[in-house]
């Protein structure tokens, strides 16, 4: 962000960088980074050269080495791209992106609130990404599933080769969990009559627990790992060696966030009576994540919905004219619902749920956070509610397959 210009003082970063602004450097790349490394100058033949120094030595030894008074820093005059009205930058971005970026196919969706990239193949996207980014807003790219190896990711292919192994299984109506074979779960996948059923005869919405994740992963299903990473939207952002990937490239001292990948496989609603619950409750992630939809399958049986059933389902969201048109075109295939919200309305939501929970008789403990827990999916009902009692809208998007849905660190959602 740019150097603040108020005169208050404190143990904050900003302070100490301020306090050795004659020392270091601020640096960029071509990329346009969306931050301020810290350079050492030395000298090497005769030449100067910059090399990247251990940063928090440097600034520490910087401080103490000059020993300047807080009230005596000296203020730095940074020209940054980012604009201190987050409205204002929005509104520049949208007003100048058809000349400025007039080479890309691109829309904005959720009441603009969403950036959607349209051509997955488009090496400058990540320009106009950028300016999106900077404000914390998703950004949805379509047609990754066109770079994949498809057979890969088909349910009997997983089921296929991983069938025998173990893993947690959430039910996803009562919360409760059973280590079980996952061959159960993919024979059900597509065909309702294998799937389990709970105390009513109702059928059993599944979820595979992240499974697998991470270096498990890598290791249990190296194909598919290579497949999905030549496949990642904005190579620049979201692959592991992509230069503006900055949690990848954190030095090991750091506790890095989880940065996966992890399989997240779950039954559609589509064969279940009730429909106001979802396969993922509303929650936060602490890093930024891409989410591509990699298969969807098609699930055949008693008392499951007909592709137009499921298709009304969609509609009956509150849905842009972008994404209606969508649903009619034949060629894509919709697969997953999400609910998405900015970080800063947590705390209203917060406060929203525990109305709600307190309307309906159950028990709201000082310790309880109801986002963190991941205990609510907010229908339709709810959704409604909270935009007419506190004034946050749901940005609703349906995800096709081979959409990516990258979403900034603290944005709550569900799916």
């Amino acid at each position: 962000p740019p150097a603040s210009q108020n005169n208050e003082q404190g143990s904050t970063l900003r302070d100490l960088l301020t306090t050795t602004a004659g020392k270091l450097r601020l640096g960029s790349t071509d990329a346009g980074i969306a931050f301020a490394p810290v350079y050492s100058t030395g000298t090497v033949s005769g030449k100067s050269a910059r090399t990247m120094p251990n940063i928090l030595d440097d600034i520490i030894a910087s401080v103490v080495e000059n020993k300047i008074p807080p009230n005596r820093a000296q203020k730095i005059n940074v020209k940054s791209e980012i604009k201190d009205d987050p409205k204002d930058d929005r509104k520049c971005v949208q007003d100048d992106s058809s000349k400025q970026y007039s080479d890309i196919q691109y829309s904005w969706i959720c009441d603009k609130h969403v950036l959607w990239l349209r051509d997955h193949k488009n090496n400058n996207s990540w320009k106009l990404f950028k300016e999106c980014w900077k404000q914390g807003r998703p950004v949805l790219v379509s047609g990754m599933h066109k770079k994949m190896n498809f057979s890969l990711w088909k349910a009997e292919s997983i089921s296929l080769d991983f069938g025998n192994q173990q893993a947690d299984i959430l039910n996803c109506k009562d919360s409760i969990i059973s280590n079980t074979n996952v061959k159960e779960f993919w024979d059900g996948f597509e065909d309702v009559s294998k799937r389990q059923k709970i105390r009513n005869g109702e059928t059993a919405l599944l979820k595979l627990k992240d499974w697998p994740s991470g270096e498990d992963f890598k290791t249990m299903m190296p194909a598919r790992y290579e497949d999905l990473l030549k496949s990642l939207p904005l190579p620049e952002y979201c692959s592991p060696e992509g230069k503006l990937n900055l949690a990848s490239h954190l030095p090991g001292f750091f506790v890095r966030p989880d940065l996966g990948p992890r399989l997240c496989s779950a039954y559609g609603v589509a064969a279940t009576k009730d429909h106001d619950i979802g396969t993922t409750n509303l929650h936060i992630e602490v890093s930024d994540v891409v989410n591509i939809l990699v298969y969807v399958g098609i699930a055949k049986g008693n008392g499951v919905l007909s592709k137009s059933g499921v298709l009304k389902k969609f509609e009956e969201e509150d849905l842009d004219d972008l994404l209606r048109k969508r649903l009619k075109d034949s060629s894509e295939l919709p697969g997953a619902l999400w609910h998405i919200y900015a970080g800063k309305d947590a705390d209203k939501i917060r406060e929203f749920l525990q109305k709600i929970a307190k309307e309906q008789g159950l028990e709201v403990l000082p310790e309880h956070d109801p986002i963190r827990d991941q205990s609510w999916y907010v229908n339709k009902k709810l959704r409604q509610r909270l935009l007419e009692e506190y004034g946050v809208k749901t940005c609703t998007v349906v995800q096709f397959l081979g959409d990516a849905i990258i979403l900034p660190a603290g944005a709550l959602h569900q799916v």
